[in-house]
């Protein structure tokens, strides 16, 4: 999809053929990114535009001023060196002088950076034969229910039948949140107050098995505190998921708050050592000036975000999307 030859992409032609999308899905999806994306965009670009006003010709003190503004909005060290480096070889290759046309390359490697030669997946893996399961791990505190009760809402707007199962049965309140989530978005629910979680589990495929779901999302307890236990917990949970619905969970999602920042990275390591991690949510990406941790986090895991969420509403969560993302980081650029 994209092309790592060093030439002229035409990113900025690109934005534009974003702000004319027609379609009306499309273009929810624009506004919600531009203005999900507004506190990190207003930090980021005036100092970007402070230091392209700065130079007028590309020096090393650019390039270190460059790497703090970089590194201030959460991009993450180990990939702001990388990120400055591949820069820098551009500069040279293609005999850039000044700050200004520096510009369009930036852009044009925040793309490939993230893309890193790969394809990136970002649509769920639906299963052809019986229900689709994805898991949902993370921390207490991320929004982790919130995001099993916004997909619901987007999946059955989609035409899926969906059933939730209250996998966290611990956390004082996890089951009412999810029940709530429930009938806030017309789907059904399986919990059972103070049971072991593969036991509920179990319960909930039965039912989504026997009644024909298309979709079965599983809450789980966030303890990462002493990861043995929640190790042990996932273990059994996903072999009770493998031996009632084979090749199941079809994904395994970690929830991150946005705001978290490098913690969030921290926390996908470790949760990457725990379990089979398919595909990252950050939520609340609205809520920080330093939305640069979806590169971050893409780099130093190799996970794919394929879920953000960009506001307050239940039709807030969006499938992630690295185009309309830069634009949402650079548009006033």
């Amino acid at each position: 999809m994209y092309n790592d030859s060093g030439d002229n992409m035409g990113l900025f032609d690109k934005f534009k053929k974003i702000l004319n999308v027609s379609n009306k899905e499309e273009k929810k999806d624009v506004e919600l990114y531009d203005k999900g994306l507004e506190k990190t965009r207003k930090e980021f670009v005036s100092k970007l535009n402070l230091l392209t006003m700065k130079y007028n010709k590309i020096d090393e003190s650019y390039f270190e001023e460059l790497e703090e503004i970089l590194i201030m909005a959460d991009i993450g060290v180990n990939t702001v060196m990388k990120f400055i480096d591949r820069l820098k070889n551009r500069v040279k290759k293609e005999n850039i002088t000044s700050a200004n046309d520096l510009k369009e390359i930036i852009v044009d490697e925040m793309f490939i950076i993230y893309v890193n030669e790969n394809i990136i997946v970002n649509k769920i893996n639906f299963s052809n034969d019986g229900p689709t399961v994805l898991l949902f791990v993370g921390v207490n505190g991320v929004g982790k229910t919130t995001t099993i009760g916004k997909l619901a809402y987007k999946l059955k707007n989609e035409g899926k039948k969906v059933l939730l199962i209250a996998g966290d049965t611990f956390r004082a309140g996890a089951i009412e949140q999810i029940v709530e989530w429930s009938n806030k978005v017309g789907v059904d629910v399986v919990y059972k107050e103070g049971a072991d979680p593969a036991s509920v589990v179990y319960d909930g495929l039965v039912k989504g098995k026997e009644e024909n779901y298309d979709v079965i999302l599983i809450d789980t307890a966030g303890r990462l505190q002493n990861k043995i236990n929640l190790m042990n917990e996932l273990d059994k949970i996903n072999k009770v998921i493998g031996k009632f619905i084979p090749n199941a969970p079809h994904e395994t999602l970690l929830v991150i708050d946005a705001v978290s920042g490098q913690n969030g990275i921290n926390q996908a390591k470790s949760f990457k050592e725990i379990t089979n991690i398919t595909g990252i949510v950050l939520t609340k990406l609205d809520g920080t000036a330093k939305g640069g941790i979806v590169l971050a986090i893409k780099e130093e895991t190799d996970i794919p975000v394929k879920y953000v969420g960009l506001g307050e509403t239940k039709d807030d969560l969006r499938v992630f999307d690295i185009e309309k993302y830069i634009y949402g980081l650079f548009k006033e650029w």
